[in-house]
C-alpha cells in the first residue's frame, strides 16, 4: 500500500512522467498506467484454487460437527476422533488439515451467532384497544411466614402498556380464566386480540405454521369475552416482547420490594394497587405522558366489560362409602345420600363445587398444598353425615367429621353422651339444623347449657320459643307479703295417724 501511495503521489501530485516513475521503481510503464487508470489504492492478490485432500470429506465432516454441537459437552467427539473416522473412510491427508477445518467451521459458526443468527426485527405498533399480551412466570413471596413459590400471570395492553400481575399457586385452566377476568376488570374493557405462547392450557397441539388445536374450554372463554387468540411461533418469545419485558421488570419493581402477606388474597390486592401506582409513575416511552394517561385515552376503544366467565374445570368423581371424593390428594365430604354414586366436580381457583342431577350438592374451600412430603388433608362438613348417624347413632361418639362441630354442640354432646340414650337424643338435636336455621338451634343449645338443663325436650322448647318470638327468659316473680308463709311446713308422717278412727278400725284404703 505504501508503494502504491508513492506511485500515485508522483503521478498525480508531482506530475512526474510515467517513464521516470518506471525508472525509479523498476515497474513496467504498462503496470503503472493500469494502477493509475483503474484507481487501485490497495493491492489485490488472487489466491489460486488449490484442491485439498479433505474436500471430498467436507460434507461428512460438517454433518459430524453439527451433530456434535447438539450433544452434551461430555459426549462430544474431539477433532482427533473425527480424524480417525475419516482415515477409516479412506482419507489419506494429515490431522492438521482436519483440525484447521474444524477451527474454521467453529469460527464461522461463532461469527454467525453474533451477527446473522441473532436475528433482525421490525418495531411493532398497536392501535388503541387492538391487542393484549399474556405470559406466565415463576416467582417467590412470603405468605403466612413461609416462602412460597408462585405461578404469576402477566397481562399487558399492547397500546397503552398498562399491565396487571396476579399470583396463583398453579398454572391450571381455572387460574388462567380467573387471571383474564381480573385483568379485564382492572383495564375496564376487553381488547380485540390476545397474543400468547403455546401454553398447554390453551393449545392442545401445535401444527404446521400457524395451525393450532385450541383447547375447548379456552375457546369457550375467548368466545365469552369476544376476542381473537393469536399464538406465537414456537420458541419465538420476541413476538410478545412487551409482556416478556414486563416479566423481567416485575422482579425488581414488585417481588424484591414485596412485604410479608398473611394470605394469597392480600398479596393479589397489593399487586393490583402496586401495578396501578406504577402506571402513574412510569412514562409511556413512545407516546406523550405516563402509562396511566395513555390508558385513559385507550379505554373508549376497549369493548365494555361483560359478565364473568364461569371458568371452572369439570371432573367426574365417584363418592366413596365414607362419603368422600378425592382431588389433588385431599379428600372432601359429600352428603351421605350420594355415597357410592358418580358426581361432577367443578374446580375453581378458590373453591370446589359438587354437582349431581343438575343441582349443586355442596361447596368446599379448595385446599392447595404443593408439598408431597405431607399427607393429604380431610375436609369434612359434619352436616353431610347426619343421615348416617340417624341410622347409626353410636358413630357420633368417635365420628371424625363431628370433631369440627361448633363449640356449643360439642359441649352439649359431652353432657348427653353420659346418659343412657343420650347419643340418640343428640342426633335428634343435630338434625334440627336440616329443618331450622342453624344459628337458632345453636342459640337454643346455648340457653339450655346456661340453664343447666341439657336435654332434648328443653332444647326443643327453647327453639320453638325463639322461632315464635316468645321470650325465653323466665320473669322474676316476687310474691306479695300477705302470701308469705308464717310457718314452714314440716315433713312429719306421724301426723297421718291422727286421721285414723278412735276405735282402731282399719280400712283397706
Amino acid at each position: 500500500m505504501g508503494f502504491l501511495r508513492i506511485i500515485r503521489k508522483w503521478a498525480l501530485r508531482d506530475e512526474m512522467p510515467i517513464r521516470e516513475i518506471a525508472r525509479r521503481t523498476g515497474v513496467s510503464r504498462n503496470t503503472i498506467k493500469r494502477y493509475l487508470r483503474e484507481g487501485i489504492v490497495e493491492p489485490k492478490f488472487q489466491t489460486p484454487d488449490r484442491p485439498s485432500k479433505i474436500d471430498p470429506y467436507a460434507a461428512r465432516l460438517t454433518d459430524w460437527l453439527v451433530a456434535n454441537q447438539r450433544k452434551p459437552r461430555k459426549d462430544r467427539r474431539t477433532a482427533k476422533d473425527m480424524f480417525e473416522e475419516l482415515v477409516k473412510a479412506g482419507y489419506d491427508g494429515s490431522y492438521e488439515r482436519v483440525a484447521a477445518f474444524v477451527r474454521q467451521w467453529k469460527g464461522e459458526r461463532q461469527r454467525a451467532q453474533n451477527t446473522t443468527d441473532r436475528g433482525t426485527f421490525v418495531p411493532l405498533v398497536f392501535s388503541p384497544g387492538e391487542a393484549f399480551q399474556f405470559d406466565w412466570s415463576e416467582d417467590w413471596a412470603y405468605i403466612g411466614g413461609e416462602r412460597i413459590k408462585l405461578q404469576v400471570a402477566h397481562i399487558k395492553l399492547s397500546h397503552s402498556r398498562a399491565f396487571l400481575v396476579r399470583a396463583y399457586l398453579l398454572q391450571t385452566h381455572e387460574m388462567l380464566f380467573d387471571a383474564h377476568w381480573h385483568a379485564f376488570r382492572v383495564f375496564e374493557g376487553i381488547p380485540g386480540r390476545g397474543i400468547y405462547d403455546n401454553m398447554k392450557t390453551a393449545v392442545d397441539r401445535v401444527g404446521v405454521g400457524k395451525q393450532r388445536d385450541v383447547n375447548a374450554r379456552f375457546t369457550a372463554m375467548t368466545s365469552h369475552y369476544v376476542f381473537d387468540p393469536e399464538f406465537c411461533n414456537p420458541a419465538a418469545g420476541w413476538e410478545k416482547g412487551q409482556v416478556e419485558k414486563n416479566v423481567r421488570d416485575a422482579r425488581h419493581r414488585l417481588w424484591q420490594v414485596a412485604p410479608v402477606f398473611p394470605d394469597l388474597a392480600t398479596l393479589n390486592d397489593w399487586l393490583e394497587e402496586r401495578c396501578k401506582q406504577l402506571w402513574t409513575e412510569s412514562p409511556h416511552g413512545t407516546l406523550q405522558g405516563s402509562i396511566a394517561d395513555v390508558w385513559e385515552a385507550e379505554k373508549p376503544a376497549l369493548m365494555p366489560l361483560t359478565t364473568m366467565f364461569d371458568g371452572f374445570v369439570e371432573a367426574r368423581k365417584r363418592v366413596s362409602p365414607t362419603c368422600l371424593i378425592i382431588f389433588d390428594r385431599n379428600r372432601y365430604s359429600v352428603p351421605a345420600s350420594f355415597a357410592n354414586r358418580p358426581v361432577s366436580l367443578r374446580i375453581y381457583p378458590e373453591r370446589l363445587v359438587v354437582v349431581a342431577e343438575g343441582h349443586v350438592v355442596c361447596t368446599h374451600e379448595r385446599v392447595i398444598d404443593r408439598s408431597h412430603r405431607k399427607p393429604g388433608r380431610f375436609v369434612y362438613d359434619w352436616r353431610h353425615y347426619l343421615a348416617v348417624v340417624q341410622r347409626k347413632p353410636g358413630a357420633l361418639r368417635n365420628g371424625a367429621p363431628f370433631l369440627e362441630m361448633p363449640e356449643p354442640f360439642r359441649k352439649l354432646q359431652a353432657k348427653m353422651l353420659r346418659q343412657p340414650g343420650g347419643d340418640r337424643e343428640m342426633v335428634d338435636i343435630l338434625s334440627l339444623v336440616l329443618h331450622h336455621d342453624e344459628q337458632a338451634v345453636l342459640r337454643a343449645v346455648e340457653l339450655a347449657l346456661q340453664a343447666g338443663v341439657p336435654t332434648k325436650t328443653h332444647v326443643l322448647n327453647l327453639l320453638h320459643r325463639l322461632l315464635d318470638g316468645t321470650p325465653t327468659e323466665q320473669p322474676d316473680i316476687t310474691p306479695p307479703a300477705a302470701l308469705s308463709l308464717s310457718k314452714e311446713p314440716e315433713a312429719n308422717v306421724a301426723r297421718y295417724d291422727g286421721l285414723r278412727p278412735a276405735g282402731g278400725t282399719r280400712h283397706a284404703s
